[in-house]
Order: structure tokens, then C-alpha cells, then sequence
């Protein structure tokens, strides 16, 4: 297989480390605007690995022209760029005729890549978004677990944070993953299935304890992007579904009272002679104030329940008595080894699996791909615990 990832950042550069050590990939080009960053990531993988797999090149990832001609000769393709640069590059990628998936995040974005579903189809391309940690493996494994309750539930609960290992005041949060994707999060709203049918919400609501084992008391809230199309999917046989973000109790509260000052508007505001909106002051705010080294953990619990009436037969909207919970369960750490963060592998790693599937053909539709329906949890479970990634499984 040759593949192709774009952006050579903290998730490009485990994505290219994970693909160049699995035996069946035969190259891997990086490409990059930063062609110096890109050689750096590109040497550091071939070291580590002792492959020399890995080639860097540059390439201006709002170029379609260029993604599309760097494109042509690889077999899928991954890009670890910002969002909103992932809809060109899907277009792209339909006219290389290469196989491409992204870290997604963004719902418009998102339904704008899947409207090419049908042009991709008859090319013989796949189109995968939302191939990262949640969206991505949560959605995967979400959409498994509504399978292994037969196809319907009463709830599909998703509970995902990427988090310090050790968090400090005055923030209790560390930057792990793009700042304008995390952003994003915060400001648009979210979609999910209340009573079976799709409602959208605003972000940062509705939070609730959460608690997990090891760990002192959590806060789980509601933010964008991260049921991407798992409402689409299950409306009508899953009653309630929602993705709920985890974070230590006084960063939510932080984030609530700076969305309350309206320093998450994207509208320019005039100082002296510029203008800037109050969200990019604060992306270089964060990028300056989250920014660390320190150890990271990942922290997944997904949920699938299962209600019975009192006939006893099961019920897709609240049945009385509480049925099954199928769930779940992942905690994953840095890595002292190849220091990669936890964010890095539970991110860059499941979509690198996916990626892999595209281009062997272990994914086998073509169009638009949905995580929860089209890729093989079974096999992809299988691919997750060979790296290391410890997810427990559980019927009660």
C-alpha cells in the first residue's frame, strides 16, 4: 500500500509512525506547507521505526490542483489538517481517484463531503470523514454495540476526554488536539436523538457527574461534532443518542464564562486600526495558555442500554424496568516509548486503521463512508488492540 497523510502535526506525525510500522504499508509520502517540519516528522518516524518508508514533500492543502496531482499513484489518503480545509481535499481526492479520510469534527463540513458520495461511487473512491478518536472510534464502536442489542436501544450514551494526567489550576486542561477544532466544539451545537427523533442543542449543557474508576469526579457536557452522523443513522430505532465531552469541573466552568463574554464569536471587532474576532484572539490565547508537555490520558465509556416494558419484551423509547447496558470502556495513557500522547494514539492510530482498510479493501464501500455502519468493528477492534489500546467490553 502507499499512502499519503497531509500535515505533518501532532496527529499527521503518529498517523505516518503508525502506518510506516505495519508491515503491509509500503510507503508513506507526508506532505506538508511547512516542508521543514514535514522532513523533521519524516526523519524522526524513519529512525524510530527503522524503516525508511517515510518520504516528506510540501504541498498547500488549500491547492486542490496540487492535493489532487500529489494524490494520483497512492492508495488512500489522510488529512490531519484543520477542518476546513477537508472538503477541497475530499473533491481532490474523488478526481485522484484515491481513497481519503479525515480527522472530520465539524458537521457542515462533514454532510458537505458526503454529498460527493455518489460522484465518488462511480470513480471507485471512498470518502470517510470523522475517522478520529470521537468521532471515529466512538462512533464505530457505538454503532456496534446498538448491533449486539439487535439493532435498537433505548439509549446510546458516548462519553469522551481527552485530559491531564496530572491537571493544575488555575485551567485543569492541556492542549491535545487542534485549537480551532476544539473551538469549534464549544460554539456550535449539537446534535443528537431525544425521544427518537433529531434535535440540535446548544453546546456546553446539560453536564452531569461522571465517574470513572481511578479518577477524581468528572463533568460531562454536550459539545459539536461529536455524534457526527450517528443521529442520521439510528433515528427511529435508538431513542436517546448523545456524545458528552469530559473535563475536570473547573475548566467547564471557565469555558462557560468566557462563551458568556462572547470570546467565542467569530464576528471581527475593531481595535485601533485592526479587526479581529474575540474566537481568534482566543485561539492564540489557548494555543499560548493550554499549550504542555506534560503526560495526557484518554478516557472512553459508551454505552448502549436496553429497556423492557413490563411484558417483559423490549422497548425502543423508556420501557419501565431497566434492560441490558452494553458498553465500552477505554482509559489509554502516554507513551514514554515513542512519546506520543494519549490523544495521539487513541486519534491518529484509529485513523490510520482506517485508512489501511480503505486501501486493502477490508472497507468495501465506496462513496460515503459512516464510521457506525461501514467499517468492520470486529477487525477493527482486533487492529486497535494490537497497538497497545486496551478497550474492555461488557453485557449486564
Amino acid at each position: 500500500m502507499k499512502l499519503l497523510v497531509i500535515g505533518s502535526g501532532m496527529m499527521g506525525s503518529a498517523a505516518a509512525f503508525d502506518m510506516a510500522r505495519t508491515p503491509q504499508v509500503d510507503s508513506v509520502t507526508l506532505a506538508d506547507t511547512d516542508a521543514k517540519r514535514a522532513r523533521d516528522v519524516a526523519a524522526r518516524v524513519n529512525r524510530i521505526t527503522r524503516e525508511k518508508k517515510v518520504r516528506a514533500v510540501a504541498l498547500d492543502a488549500s491547492d486542490e490542483k496540487a492535493a489532487a496531482k500529489l494524490m494520483h499513484g497512492h492508495d488512500a489518503a489522510l488529512s490531519a489538517v484543520p477542518y476546513f480545509l477537508n472538503l477541497g481535499l475530499a473533491r481532490a481526492a474523488v478526481e485522484a481517484r484515491c481513497h481519503f479520510a479525515d480527522l472530520g469534527g465539524n458537521n457542515t463540513v462533514v454532510r458537505q463531503e458526503l454529498a460527493l458520495s455518489k460522484k465518488a461511487e462511480k470513480r471507485g473512491v471512498a470518502v470517510a470523514p470523522d475517522c478520529g478518536l470521537s468521532p471515529g472510534m466512538a462512533s464505530i464502536l457505538g454503532g456496534e454495540l446498538v448491533r449486539r442489542l439487535g439493532g435498537r436501544a433505548d439509549a446510546l450514551r458516548l462519553y469522551v476526554g481527552g485530559l491531564p494526567e496530572r491537571p493544575t489550576p488555575p485551567f485543569h486542561y492541556q492542549l491535545v488536539f487542534s485549537v480551532e477544532g476544539l473551538i469549534n466544539e464549544y460554539v456550535e451545537p449539537a446534535r443528537i436523538l431525544r425521544k427518537g427523533k433529531l434535535i440540535t442543542i446548544d453546546p456546553l449543557t446539560e453536564p452531569e457527574d461522571f465517574h470513572i474508576a481511578g479518577f477524581s469526579p468528572l463533568v460531562a457536557f454536550h459539545t459539536s461534532g461529536g455524534t457526527s452522523t450517528l443521529p442520521e443513522t439510528f433515528e427511529g430505532r435508538v431513542g436517546e443518542c448523545f456524545e458528552k465531552t469530559l473535563r475536570y469541573p473547573g475548566h467547564f466552568d471557565l469555558l462557560c464564562e468566557l462563551k458568556e463574554l462572547g470570546l467565542f464569536s467569530s464576528e471581527k471587532m475593531k481595535f485601533g486600526d485592526a479587526q479581529i474576532s474575540p474566537r481568534a484572539m482566543m485561539s492564540k490565547i489557548f494555543e499560548g495558555k493550554f499549550a504542555s508537555k506534560g503526560p495526557d490520558v484518554c478516557i472512553m465509556r459508551l454505552e448502549a442500554h436496553e429497556s423492557v416494558n413490563r411484558a417483559g419484551t423490549r422497548g425502543l423509547l423508556g420501557g419501565r424496568l431497566k434492560g441490558r447496558v452494553a458498553s465500552f470502556t477505554m482509559v489509554d495513557h502516554y507513551d514514554p516509548k515513542t512519546d506520543m500522547s494519549a490523544m495521539m494514539r487513541t486519534t491518529a492510530f484509529p485513523a490510520s486503521i482506517v485508512v489501511q482498510m480503505l486501501a486493502s479493501g477490508a472497507i468495501s464501500k465506496r462513496g460515503g463512508v459512516l464510521q457506525e455502519l461501514d467499517v468492520p468493528a470486529d477487525l477493527f477492534l482486533d487492529e486497535v488492540e494490537k497497538r497497545g489500546i486496551k478497550i474492555e467490553y461488557a453485557m449486564e
